[in-house]
């Protein structure tokens, strides 16, 4: 007796949505998308997709219809609930493109909640392309199927981020002068936190006073090697996600 295969197929393919879903609904796909799964894909009716909108969670559509430019999908089920994401901002100095896109991308992959980038004196970059960071964090949720995007923040001064910075959370800041081992410094800090990286040339020293001063700031440090920004950026995420015990 032949076996019975697994429903839906893992070789779906995979969308993010930028509207509700629910059962029942009609989507019209166009654009980059449409190309997608007609195109590439070769997607035909009764094909099956998955969707995920970053609201209600994970769905399983059906193509109902297709042209040359766009294509119809009837939502048929719900699969999963969005994921519970844990509580960690991610508070990153811009830096080269490519670089900052790579830590957008894997910050989606890895979990975190809330991704804000920080403007600060030695900063080689000074603008951000929001899109571009945006569409990098969809791909690796599309990939990687997760049904939980990080919220992108606007660029803030970090005298601003200090300011109104909540006295409930954490802020454990890689201190290139040292300071408490990560994983001690988040043991001792369990909740709501944020991890704070400066750009290539680092935080200057009236930046990092002013760092220091802030009551719920942790200085940490991450090890004997000296780190890339982005490196630094995603081995504290990481270590964060073990010591409080997501992974």
């Amino acid at each position: 007796m032949p076996a019975t295969p697994a429903w839906p197929p893992h070789s779906a393919p995979r969308l993010f949505i930028d509207q509700p879903l629910a059962d029942g609904m009609e989507l019209r796909i166009e654009g980059r998308q449409a190309h997608y799964l007609l195109s590439v894909m070769r997607m035909k009716a009764g094909g099956t997709v998955k969707l995920f909108d970053d609201l209600t969670g994970e769905w399983l559509g059906e193509v109902a219809a297709t042209g040359k430019r766009d294509l119809v999908v009837r939502i048929v089920a719900r699969l999963r609930a969005r994921e519970d994401v844990p509580d960690l901002w991610l508070c990153a100095a811009p830096i080269k493109r490519g670089r900052i896109d790579w830590i957008a991308e894997k910050a989606s992959e890895l979990g975190v909640a809330r991704l804000v980038p920080v403007s600060t004196r030695r900063a080689v970059v000074d603008k951000l392309n929001r899109d571009r960071l945006r569409a990098h964090m969809i791909e690796a949720a599309e990939q990687c199927e997760r049904t939980a995007l990080p919220e992108l923040a606007e660029m803030v001064p970090l005298d601003a981020l200090l300011r109104d910075w909540p006295a409930d959370r954490a802020l454990f800041f890689a201190d290139e002068e040292g300071g408490t081992p990560i994983l001690d410094a988040v043991r001792a800090r369990p909740g709501p936190a944020a991890i704070l990286i400066g750009p290539e040339g680092g935080f200057d020293p009236a930046e990092r006073d002013a760092i220091r001063a802030l009551s719920p700031a942790v200085s940490i440090s991450l090890g004997p090697r000296i780190l890339r920004a982005e490196t630094a950026a995603l081995a504290a995420v990481s270590v964060w996600m073990a010591a409080a015990g997501d992974w």
